[in-house]
């Protein structure tokens, strides 16, 4: 995953600057971030879809439903209820990849304390705040995560 994310960043950088697009590292950032959790979004929706039985579409086209009703009242809910935990992941995984935006220069948290370190020399103490801070993060993702899911599982 991250060999195919820094290539995304590095990419979005300084391939995109030679055909005359000229983005900053923050908008750089941003694009490569949001393709790449695009695409596991999407092909997380794409499984999830296909997971579902046909014969539910069957169904609800036996009963009259229209495929904009079949999507809202048949396939949709049972694919959320297949796609949340793993978008949850990929939420978690996002802010993690955000640590790499440090190699075309975006300063993020891991960079800033970096840039701290050298200047206080209180090593320790920074990391422990900067894993302090990520931890927080993806903590309350998988708390949101988690409230989330017990809210759309079916009661057996």
């Amino acid at each position: 995953m991250a060999a195919a994310i820094d290539v995304s960043i590095l990419a979005s950088y300084y391939v995109l600057s030679t055909i005359g697009l000229d983005l900053g590292p923050f908008q750089a950032g941003v694009l490569a971030l949001s393709v790449f959790c695009s695409s596991h979004v999407g092909e997380i929706t794409r499984g999830a879809l296909q997971s579902i039985p046909k014969g539910q579409t069957e169904a609800a086209k036996a009963i009259g439903l229209t495929f904009p009703q079949t999507f809202a009242y048949v396939l949709g809910p049972q694919a959320l209820r297949q796609c949340l935990p793993a978008w949850v992941n990929t939420a978690a995984e996002m802010v993690k990849a955000s640590t790499l935006l440090s190699i075309i220069g975006v300063g993020e948290l891991l960079l800033r304390t970096q840039e701290i370190i050298s200047r206080t020399f209180l090593s320790l103490e920074f990391y422990l705040f900067a894993g302090f801070v990520y931890f927080c993060v993806n903590y309350g993702i998988e708390r949101f995560g988690l409230y989330v899911e017990r809210k759309t599982t079916l009661p057996t």
